[in-house]
């Protein structure tokens, strides 16, 4: 998954956010209120490097749901531990595994990777499909907590009728992966709408 990263931080932290941005091959950006609304539409994954109540408290606001926010990580400037606060099935918990990678301890609580297990969004990710019904990704990411759940992959000229606790994945074309929020503007172009 390519992610367009901001680090942001304080400026007394410029040189941890530094190094974290090289990292990531990230942008680092200096706190000033109101950032967020700034940044929120402008990056797949907002690192934080200061303390979890500020960016809480910054991000409220904006928010809107998990397809539509980015990821939100918040990194203590100390480097000691990695959070990701919001968007874990969209790229949080893949940036804290990566800064990992520098020391830092990764702190994961989407119970899908707790209890390694996949999620629906990281098996569309890994078949290169979108999610086209997000909603249902709640229950059966809660099911595939408790059980197998089976893959289904159906091929040719055919009419799928599935209850609202389906997920619906749709191969790529070009079999590459692509962030699900852009999914519906790339099915309407697909099928000549755009």
């Amino acid at each position: 998954m390519d992610l367009k990263i901001a680090v942001l931080t304080f400026e007394r932290n410029t040189a941890a956010a530094n190094k974290v941005a090289a990292h990531l091959n990230g942008d680092v950006v200096l706190y000033e209120k109101g950032i967020f609304k700034n940044i929120f539409s402008k990056y797949d994954v907002v690192v934080a490097l200061f303390a979890t109540g500020i960016a809480v408290r910054e991000i409220a606001p904006y928010l809107g749901s998990k397809w539509d926010d980015p990821a939100l990580v918040v990194v203590d400037s100390g480097l000691n531990f990695a959070i990701p606060v919001l968007g874990g099935h969209h790229g949080g918990n893949e940036t804290v595994r990566r800064l990992s990678e520098l020391g830092v301890t990764p702190v994961i609580t989407t119970a899908t990777e707790v209890h390694q297990k996949p999620s629906v969004e990281g098996i569309a990710d890994k078949l290169g499909c979108v999610v086209k019904n997000k909603k249902s990704t709640i229950v059966v990411n809660s099911s595939l907590l408790d059980s197998n759940v089976d893959v289904l992959e159906i091929s040719g000229a055919k009419i799928v009728v599935v209850d609202e606790d389906v997920s619906v994945l749709v191969k790529r074309k070009d079999g590459k992966t692509l962030p699900v929020d852009q999914s519906d503007e790339l099915d309407k172009k697909n099928r000549g709408f755009a």
